[in-house]
């Protein structure tokens, strides 16, 4: 044997125990960045954004700075102002670059790095998709329609990293299942060699992973042993649940935008899936960790918020596994919240849940207490989405006084939409004027009063609207409010009479129903918003301002209650008579409201599916037949709504005609119907 051979061999064995350690010692200190960002970031959840930042600010790692990027988002996505806006993206795109060095940098030590479930670097290509997704959210609510544009090659981007990941990790999940079959005397793939299965064994437990929540119930659902695996890797815990969380919420946004944006992201090769992102977040929402956090903020705010607002969800009766991600699964969101209350438990925002969970029940009494009560969040953009619930619950109880001083409140800790706030604030101004007017017992100054603030509230809609923009666009609820508000004061000055007495049917029930209001009343609230609804409430002679849309858009809201008081016939006629009837040029044009035809087809639609749920007595095969005939009506009103053409309130009708949708998939396959 060549000395000089041996002696290239101990150079070169010297050089590998040196690189050896020197990734031991990267791994080392990249853990405890990891560990340290990770306690900082968690503060967010417990409403201490400043403590976040401040403890963020003592790391450089690529973790620390998707820390500070994350704390800037938040403030960005809750309060909407410019320039935290402008600060976020240049940190979310530091971050990015930030990530991308480290990244570069651990491929130097891929052949002497351990073996884990995940490909050296994986962290900080999380990290740069994290980034890249955060970046693509500011870029949209941006003012700029090439920021817009520019979003949507980060959200490409990032689908594609958080794609590549969740492919490692089912080669991962494949070898062991390979491994398992070996174990039980299965014949084993011959592409998985001893070497390999070894490598995956090292790196993950084939046991049933157990759940943080520490509650068996949840444990159970949310665990899975045919796609899960029990992680010990402290940094692949992080990469698993981070890239759950992520891709989870991207599949499920893609699934949920109005039928006319979903064209634009096709087209860009971007595709949503409801199911499998409800999954994946219920995956992540398992770990005990910030992404787990944001994972369970997440699930809540789509089950109590989003499905809140959607009428076509599955029935009791027919509820199952599949239908989770479709509809709210009661029990796992109630052990949800408690849990992330147990976790954090001076955070304002599980009060917020709470409070929808229970409005969502219809004891809007017992949310408006929880929303009315307790100590305030020092994050103002929390406090914002306090008030901003309590207002709207206050509007579907119709107590005026406290939804008019709720809103006003909204201006001042919240600068999302003034123009709307005031709207809302003179909706419920008018109603106190409408009472008061119809009151034998109420005196002149008393009705001049409240006349002059409702007059003065809706009088500063177009004045404070059109300062926030989404895609260079402004907000389609301020178009909504401004087209109304002009539409009575040219009404005024046609007929010579006060603003006040210019407006129809109830202002404020129309508002109401446009946040699906009426699914939340109880029989109490039905019957209190009819008297509301009442044309005789209206303080100058009714002829006068009975236009078509004025009649339609008052009709769209009167079926919709009758609808909740199980009148099903009496809404269908209403429409039928108001509104169907009509040519779609009747409602176009000047400040005309163009959403009531669309909106009339798509409340069909909620009728046809309540049919679908309650069909009459018969047997098996009738009630079949009866279920699948409506099922297929309700399809049909929702896909002509979907193709409708562009109007004021398309992108909030359409997110429900998507879930509809959605939900109609979901019962033909457990139907097994073609």
């Amino acid at each position: 044997m060549s000395l000089l051979g041996g002696w290239f061999r101990s150079s070169s064995s010297n050089s590998s125990s040196t690189d050896s350690l020197r990734a031991k010692e990267y791994l080392v200190k990249e853990r405890e960045n990891l560990a340290d960002a990770m306690k900082w970031t968690s503060l967010i959840m417990n409403d201490d954004i400043d403590g976040a930042s401040e403890g963020l600010e003592r790391g450089d790692s690529s973790f620390h700075t998707l820390g500070a990027g994350v704390t800037s988002f938040m403030r960005s996505v809750l309060g909407f102002e410019k320039e935290v806006m402008v600060s976020t993206a240049a940190k979310l795109n530091d971050c990015e670059t930030k990530a991308w060095a480290d990244y570069k940098r651990v491929q130097k030590y891929q052949s002497t790095i351990p073996d884990r479930l995940y490909p050296p670097g994986t962290e900080y290509e999380l990290v740069r998709a994290e980034a890249q997704l955060m970046g693509a959210v500011v870029g949209v609510l941006n003012e700029s329609i090439v920021e817009a544009m520019k979003s949507f090659y980060k959200l490409r981007k990032a689908f594609i990293i958080l794609d590549s990941i969740v492919a490692a990790e089912t080669k991962a999940s494949a070898a062991l299942a390979s491994e398992r079959q070996q174990e039980n005397g299965k014949p084993r793939d011959a592409t998985q060699t001893p070497e390999k299965a070894q490598s995956v064994r090292n790196s993950v437990n084939l046991s049933r992973p157990s759940s943080p929540l520490e509650m068996q119930s949840l444990q159970s659902s949310i665990a899975d042993a045919n796609d899960e695996v029990k992680i010990t890797d402290t940094m692949d815990v992080f990469v698993h649940s981070g890239t759950n969380m992520c891709f989870g919420l991207l599949l499920l946004i893609l699934s949920l935008v109005p039928p006319a944006f979903s064209k634009i992201l096709s087209v860009v090769g971007f595709h949503g899936d409801r199911a499998r992102g409800i999954r994946m977040l219920w995956r992540a929402a398992a770990h005990n960790n910030i992404n787990g956090a944001l994972a369970g903020m997440m699930l809540l705010g789509y089950y109590n918020g989003l499905l809140g607002t959607v009428d076509i969800l599955p029935a009791q009766q027919d509820y199952d596994a599949d239908a989770e991600s479709v509809g709210p699964p009661h029990d796992k969101c109630r052990q949800l919240l408690a849990d992330l209350r147990s976790r954090y438990p001076d955070s304002r925002m599980w009060r917020v849940e709470e409070a929808r969970l229970y409005a969502n029940d219809k004891n809007l009494p017992q949310a408006v207490e929880l929303l009315a009560t307790g100590k305030e969040s020092p994050m103002k953009q929390i406090t914002a989405v306090n008030y901003f619930e309590l207002g709207i619950n206050a509007m579907i109880l119709q107590d005026w006084n406290l939804m008019r001083d709720t809103f006003l409140r909204c201006l001042t800790i919240s600068d999302w939409s003034p123009g709307m706030y005031y709207y809302m604030a003179g909706c419920a101004a008018l109603e106190l004027y409408r009472d008061a007017k119809h009151n034998a017992e109420a005196d002149a100054d008393t009705i001049k009063s409240l006349k002059d603030k409702a007059e003065d509230y809706l009088r500063e809609v177009p004045r404070k609207s059109g300062k926030q923009r989404l895609m260079a666009r402004q907000l389609p609820l301020e178009t909504f409010a401004q087209r109304k508000v002009q539409k009575w004061e040219d009404r005024a000055k046609t007929l010579d009479i006060d603003l006040a007495d210019a407006v129809g049917s109830s202002p404020a029930l129309e508002i109401c129903y446009i946040w699906n209001g009426q699914k939340r009343m109880t029989d109490r609230e039905l019957s209190l918003a009819l008297h509301h609804l009442d044309w005789t409430r209206c303080t100058i002679a009714t002829g006068n301002l009975k236009d078509a849309d004025e009649v339609a858009v008052w009709a769209v809201t009167r079926a919709s209650i009758l609808q909740g008081q199980g009148k099903v016939a009496e809404a269908i006629a209403i429409l039928e008579e108001n509104v169907l009837r009509h040519d779609r040029a009747e409602f176009k044009g000047g400040h005309r409201d163009d959403y009531v035809l669309p909106v009339a087809n798509y409340e069909l639609a909620v009728i046809a599916w309540t049919e679908c749920c309650n069909p009459p007595d018969g047997t098996s095969q009738e009630i079949s037949e009866w279920r699948r005939a409506k099922a297929a009506q309700c399809q049909e009103y929702l896909e002509k709504v979907k193709s409708w053409e562009s109007y004021v309130l398309d992108a909030r009708v359409g997110m429900r005609v998507q879930s509809g949708l959605e939900t109609l998939k979901w019962l033909k396959k457990k139907m097994e119907w073609s």
